[in-house]
């Protein structure tokens, strides 16, 4: 936490860690969605002022950016373990479990902020919900690619598609997202985890 910044204010100097507000804003954007957090709700969780909140962060839009990286970076480290796993099933296997233990962790709120920001209604949220949607895009491109790699290295049988399922595999992940943020024990979604890598197509 040495990334101190000072902004200028009436009077004396205000200084605060940048690390430490932007993990506050994270967790009002989490539990509240990117219209639901006001910057009332933002600079009480974050301890400053809205020009320190400008100066240091940007607007609402490019501060919920820098939120959503900071989630990327710290809560969903098991997508990029995900993607090594040796077998597809495996892949699988471990996003699914990951994204449960991450939904219904004590140290946050529940549920997905990607599926939270990908279902962001109104104009001022348009912006938001085609970056989510962007960053979503990505990952499920690298796991089309692990998946058709699957395919050829003969882990999957031939007439599998790695588009559909990818798809699949994101139909359930964010059913699971939907389940934890309605508060769906970690015992439950578990449940669904096994019943979803029952069916999964591995040989």
């Amino acid at each position: 936490m040495e990334d101190l910044l000072t902004a200028p204010t009436r009077g004396r100097p205000r200084g605060f860690c940048t690390e430490a507000a932007l993990a506050a804003a994270l967790g009002v954007f989490w539990s509240k969605g990117y219209e639901g957090a006001s910057m009332a709700d933002l600079t009480e969780a974050m301890g400053i002022t809205k020009p320190s909140l400008y100066a240091a962060f940007g607007n609402k839009e490019q501060l919920f950016h820098k939120a959503l990286d900071l989630y990327e970076t710290e809560k969903l480290a098991y997508v990029r373990e995900a993607l090594a796993q040796p077998t597809a099933r495996g892949v699988a296997e471990h996003l699914m479990r990951g994204a449960v233990k991450a939904q219904t962790s004590d140290c946050g709120p529940k549920g997905c902020l990607g599926v939270i920001g990908a279902t962001a209604c109104g104009a001022e949220a348009e912006s938001i919900r085609a970056e989510v949607i962007k960053r979503r895009e990505s990952s499920s491109a690298a796991i089309i690619d692990r998946f058709r790699q699957a395919r050829d290295d003969g882990d999957l049988q031939p007439h599998v598609e790695p588009e559909a399922l990818a798809q699949f595999l994101y139909t359930i992940l964010q059913g699971l997202a939907v389940q934890a943020g309605a508060g769906a024990t970690r015992e439950e979604l578990e449940r669904v985890v096994d019943t979803s890598l029952a069916v999964f197509p591995s040989r």
